[in-house]
């Protein structure tokens, strides 16, 4: 019978959803959706002061935002839950007590000074690593009590084995292999508060969840071999690992706020939209079987597999991700791209709040439609639409100017003006044949015609197509403005 597949995402919430951390939850649900498995989020929360609600709730928000549900886990629920760690403590006591009953573990007494002694004494020894002695293995019961009726309350520590090999069998790296020595001594499992300590947790989760995949960051590789050493000891069987890499900003430096917003709920916030955000995700470090790079989630799916993700650093590039942006903000229903702009509108003043009636609804509509090509992100579509909610405009650059002063642009513009005042209907294929009309009569080249009507209309000398642009304004506003500028004391 063929194992089903069954894979995680195990954040802890001490932020909000990190583009790594996005990253990794897709590669884990790609992978259980390719091959008909689970995918489970759970909460690895013991870090109790720096764990918080707010990010609790926040990072399943994300993932929720992104279209990548969960089948098992914290507010769906399961057969292997709890999902929280804090919920799971008794468990993890449960198991260390076992190990201490096979011999595998110990309680540890030492205290914060004596460790800091040791630690000093092994790098004035020239120890690149300083470990742990293990002066509290062979403890009796008798030396114990006494300790503990000191009022000291011991860890939990591991028995790291000496001149081990442990080998991780990874389906990105291929076999890593660790020495136990570089370990770095007994580690804790259980702390002195009585929380697991994360590199025990994480087995105790796996393995009682039953997760045959354990897909994660790199930065984990130099905990595996503990945690190997945990499966061992427990008589559990080993998950598949696969360590992905890291994510990297242009200048090949660890991912940072300096690159951009590093918390995905900031992308949201900016105007991207979801699935330019998966798909982008879904290219850093696996690539896709052909060139394409703008795939559906259905070929993402189809496609994905642990063979085509590289074992280099993948580079998150902000130009890249406004370009897909940019497909994707094309393609979308313009109801909802209209309806996504509306509080950067807002914000910039341009209307007065999100309660709009379906007339200028319908116009914004047009003025979205007519520049969404123009921007990455909503949050540029201010910039790209002020010339619709304001009058007030000078020319953008001294070449704009210089267009205005030119011997011809006063008569084109006045032809243009006059053209529209006699036009019946106004609609872009008439405003074309406007320009035709003029480029004929007058002899000159398409851009001594266009440009100086542009930058009669708006100071600028790029923008939306103008036919268009001048239909969404009105024959009204445009004449004035065209009129205004004609008598501005610059020419």
């Amino acid at each position: 019978m063929e194992q089903q597949i069954r894979v995680r995402f195990a954040p802890s919430p001490t932020g909000y959803l990190h583009i790594g951390g996005a990253r990794t939850a897709l590669f884990n649900w790609l992978y259980a959706k390719h091959h008909g498995g689970t995918f489970v989020l759970r909460v690895e929360d013991t870090d109790l002061q720096r764990s918080t609600k707010e990010y609790e709730k926040a990072i399943p928000q994300g993932m929720k935002w992104l279209d990548m549900l969960w089948d098992e886990g914290i507010e769906m629920g399961g057969d292997y839950g709890p999902y929280r760690q804090t919920e799971r403590i008794g468990l993890y006591r449960q198991y260390a007590q076992e190990l201490i009953d096979k011999g595998y573990a110990y309680k540890c007494y030492c205290s914060p000074e004596e460790l800091e002694a040791e630690r000093n004494a092994c790098l004035e020894r020239g120890e690149d690593m300083p470990r742990y002695s293990g002066r509290c293995r062979e403890l009796t019961l008798e030396q114990q009590a006494e300790l503990e009726a000191e009022g000291r309350k011991p860890v939990i520590r591991f028995k790291v084995p000496e001149n081990k090999q442990i080998v991780i069998h990874d389906s990105v790296r291929g076999d890593v292999i660790f020495d136990s020595s570089t370990i770095g001594g007994d580690f804790i499992i259980m702390k002195s508060d009585g929380m697991a300590a994360y590199n025990f947790a994480v087995v105790i989760d796996d393995a009682l969840m039953k997760m045959t995949h354990v897909i994660r960051g790199e930065d984990h590789i130099s905990n595996t071999p503990k945690q190997i050493l945990i499966y061992e000891a427990l008589g559990f069987a080993l998950p598949q690992f696969a360590h992905i890499s890291m994510i990297l900003g242009k200048d090949r430096t660890k991912l940072s706020k300096r690159h951009g917003h590093t918390a995905v709920d900031k992308y949201e916030t900016e105007g991207y939209l979801p699935e330019a955000i998966f798909n982008f995700l879904a290219l850093l470090g696996w690539s896709p079987e052909g060139t394409e790079e703008i795939l559906t989630k259905d070929q993402l799916i189809e496609q994905f597999s642990l063979e085509r993700v590289a074992k280099n650093p993948a580079v998150f590039d902000v130009d890249k991700l406004k370009w897909m942006n940019n497909h994707y903000l094309r393609e979308a229903d313009l109801d909802r791209v209209t309806r996504l702009s509306l509080p950067h509108l807002v914000e910039a003043g341009f209307l007065d709040s999100e309660e709009i009636e379906d007339k200028k609804f319908n116009w914004l509509k047009g003025i979205v439609d007519l520049v969404r090509e123009r921007v990455g992100c909503l949050k540029e579509l201010p910039k790209e639409v002020k010339l619709f909610f304001t009058d007030e405009f000078g020319f953008e650059t001294e070449e704009a100017e210089v267009i205005m002063q030119e011997e011809t642009a006063p008569t084109v513009v006045r032809l243009f003006m006059q053209k529209l005042k006699e036009l019946e209907m106004l609609e872009p294929p008439a405003i074309k044949k406007i320009f035709k009309a003029i480029t004929k009569e007058t002899g000159l080249k398409g851009k001594q015609v266009f440009m100086p009507v542009r930058v009669a209309l708006t100071g600028q000398m790029h923008g939306p197509d103008m036919p268009e642009m001048i239909c969404i304004l009105g024959r009204e506003k445009a004449l004035q403005r065209m009129d205004r500028t004609l008598h501005s004391d610059k020419l």
